[in-house]
């Protein structure tokens, strides 16, 4: 089983159990809609990639969770927040890829699975730039996907006719890492801020 599906898992655990109803909450998702989305995502991966030419379109790894970040974009609360989702989803991709390009060729060289790394830093990012769960996730899977998309346009320009692929093999565990580590990013450091507000307000009632 891969990361990513490992992740898919244990997210879907801890939604069985109740213990993100505040997370989906913030998202406007409930706990059937978030369990059918990782179960779609989770079976998804294992079906056949879609050729369209040039491109190869995962559906548990791209399309899924890029339907997800269209529901999330129509439903954020202001324009602001779709304006920061957008600029965070370019700036994400544009650290992925730039990671990419200073890393070695070879995933042998390299000191952890790269496909990890990517989510891992993608995530780090997309929750820095993000801010809110709605904008973090968009920004962590749209992130990886735009970086894929620039790594293939670079690859085209220089008359390498490499197949583009979304989603799929490990790119499908990147794009689970980045967005779920965003969200668990923005819910925790969120928390903390909101008891540390309400500590500051109940200490100068006192």
């Amino acid at each position: 089983m891969s990361i990513g599906m490992v992740v898919l898992t244990v997210v879907a655990v801890l939604i069985f159990f109740g213990v993100l109803q505040r997370v989906l909450d913030r998202m406007h998702l409930t706990d059937r809609m978030a369990l059918l989305l990782v179960a779609a995502m989770f079976v998804g991966t294992l079906l056949p990639n879609v050729e369209l030419g040039m491109v190869s379109v995962n559906i548990g790894g791209a399309v899924i969770p890029l339907g997800v970040c269209v529901y999330l974009f129509v439903k954020a609360d202001e324009s602001k927040e779709r304006l920061r989702a957008v600029i965070g989803a370019v700036v994400t991709g544009g650290a992925v890829y730039a990671l990419s390009a200073l890393l070695p060729d070879e995933p042998e060289a390299m000191f952890m699975d790269p496909n990890l790394l990517y989510g891992l830093v993608g995530g780090a990012v997309a929750w820095l730039l993000g801010r809110s769960r709605r904008g973090a996730f968009i920004c962590g899977v749209v992130g990886v996907i735009l970086a894929d998309v620039a790594t293939a346009v670079v690859n085209w320009s220089q008359g390498i006719q490499q197949q583009l692929v979304l989603g799929g093999a490990g790119i499908a565990d990147t794009v689970v890492i980045s967005g779920v580590l965003a969200v668990l990013l923005a819910e925790l450091v969120g928390e903390v801020v909101e008891r540390m507000v309400r500590r500051r307000k109940e200490g100068s009632k006192a």
